[in-house]
């Protein structure tokens, strides 16, 4: 396995997986979405793997300026906005190899042991 965490330090969902694989003694690599971010490819990988961008939005997200933003952009664009934004993704994103999950899904987390 080759576990990614996407995520921020002080998102409460991102805490509850590194613990899950921490307990499970699975090797992961955080990266904090503040710092570095996705690249366009894993992006695009994650976003096919959960079904489409509507999936990697968080509707409760504090910024809701951004969120209106994106939603009123050209379709085109969209992507390129929330790559710009990505603090209207939603967290934890777990990554292993071409599978991913958007937020805490341990359930799925399982089948991949």
């Amino acid at each position: 396995m080759n576990i990614q965490i996407f995520g921020t330090r002080k998102c409460f969902d991102t805490k509850k997986a590194e613990r899950y694989f921490k307990e499970r003694g699975v090797k992961y690599q955080f990266i904090d979405l503040k710092e570095k971010g996705l690249s366009k490819g894993e992006y695009q990988s994650v976003r096919q793997a959960v079904g489409g961008r509507d999936a990697l939005l968080c509707t409760d997200c504090r910024d809701q300026d951004t969120l209106l933003l994106i939603k009123y952009t050209a379709e085109e664009d969209k992507d390129e906005k929330i790559l710009e934004n990505q603090q209207v993704l939603k967290t934890p994103i777990v990554r292993n190899g071409k599978m991913a999950t958007v937020g805490y899904q341990p359930e799925i987390w399982k089948g991949w042991e």
